[in-house]
């Protein structure tokens, strides 16, 4: 113990770099979990569509008209906490929130969630991983 004491003495800017770098991965693995329990990936959201699941294109009105998933609503992400009681009368039902790469959807989700819905997750990787998957895409 008193040899690593030593080297961290010694390498000061070693061992502050090894401390940044240990909090820089703690920090990312935390927001990879948090978001991990709220994301589902393309397939488990086409089980959950046919349990009865409703998606929610959180893009603006003019990126859904130009590709969205069949059967999908189109809630603009800023507006979801204004529409949040809207999508309240959805409540018993699961939603599926997503946008072109995710990150607008775990927005949206933390917002519903903090508005109390219960059953509402992201498509993990959005838009564009359901294209990669090569799944259908719908122009309205």
């Amino acid at each position: 113990m008193d040899r690593l004491l030593d080297y961290f003495t010694n390498h000061l800017l070693l061992a502050g770099g090894l401390v940044l770098m240990a909090l820089v991965v703690a920090a990312y693995e935390m927001r990879r979990q948090g978001q991990g329990s709220t994301a589902v990936a393309p397939n488990d959201a086409i089980r959950m569509m046919n349990e009865g699941a409703v998606l929610v294109d959180v893009r603006p009105a003019n990126q859904f008209k130009d590709g969205h998933i069949a059967g999908a609503r189109n809630v603009p992400g800023d507006q979801i906490a204004d529409n949040a009681k809207a999508l309240e009368k959805l409540s018993g039902k699961t939603l599926i929130m997503y946008c072109d790469s995710g990150s607008l959807a775990s927005a949206a989700v933390r917002t519903l969630k903090r508005a109390g819905l219960k059953n509402v997750f992201s498509l993990r990787g959005g838009l564009a991983a359901w294209r990669q998957d090569n799944l259908p895409v719908v122009k309205a």
